[in-house]
């Protein structure tokens, strides 16, 4: 079931996008206001959209759509009395990636949602993924991400993080790792495997008890 976050200071809005939502078979969330959807994003990432109005107390919905963006990449779609230009513009450029004005129709916006998270679905099929519970690997773009918040890492901790995910379950000898990701030429000490090991694990946080070391062999990704 997909989840949507509806964000809106009128409640009557609230309640219509969530009669239509509920029914269409999404789970809906509330926030009354720009920084209540901030707080919601953050401690729950699992919304796979979010309806927002742009005038808001306390912060507004361009605003807040910049700073959900920053937490992760969930579609936005926003909602605002305005239809000029500007506003348009000025929403896609915060990451919007759809524009509704009002008032507007309940059902169309229901059609907007679904092909806002079809097309999500389709860029992540097409994309070369792994996952594992909150872990995103992106290899297409060479991007690392845990509970939607991306990770920064070297180019070599990239490089044999998706070595070992590309032959995950699979022992891997110490002179396997480093030929295939240092290469023939390599003359280094063969610390510098240990070391990228531990960088890589204090990177991957909570999921370091993926790289699984092999005494006396080398190392295993399992998932």
């Amino acid at each position: 079931m997909k989840k949507i976050l509806v964000v809106d200071d009128e409640a009557k809005i609230r309640s219509i996008i969530r009669k239509y939502g509920e029914f269409e078979g999404y789970e809906v969330d509330e926030a009354s206001d720009g920084m209540d959807a901030i707080n919601k994003v953050k401690a729950d990432c699992d919304y796979d959209v979010v309806i927002m109005d742009v005038m808001m107390p306390e912060l507004d919905g361009f605003s807040a759509c910049s700073e959900i963006k920053k937490i992760k990449d969930i579609p936005v779609i926003m909602l605002s009395a305005r239809g000029e230009e500007y506003d348009r513009i000025h929403g896609f450029e915060a990451g919007v990636d759809d524009y509704v004005v009002k008032p507007f129709s309940p059902k169309e916006l229901m059609m907007r949602v679904k092909v806002v998270t079809n097309r999500r679905q389709s860029m992540a099929d097409e994309a070369d993924i792994f996952k594992h519970e909150g872990l995103t690997i992106n290899f297409t773009a060479r991007t690392v991400a845990i509970d939607g918040k991306r990770i920064d890492m070297s180019p070599k901790e990239y490089e044999l993080l998706f070595y070992l995910v590309r032959n995950k379950n699979i022992a891997l000898e110490r002179e396997r790792l480093i030929t295939e990701v240092w290469g023939y030429d390599y003359y280094g000490d063969d610390r510098t495997l240990d070391t990228h090991i531990k960088l890589l694990r204090n990177s991957l946080g909570e999921y370091r008890k993926l790289l699984v070391t092999l005494r006396g062999v080398g190392y295993r990704f399992e998932a």
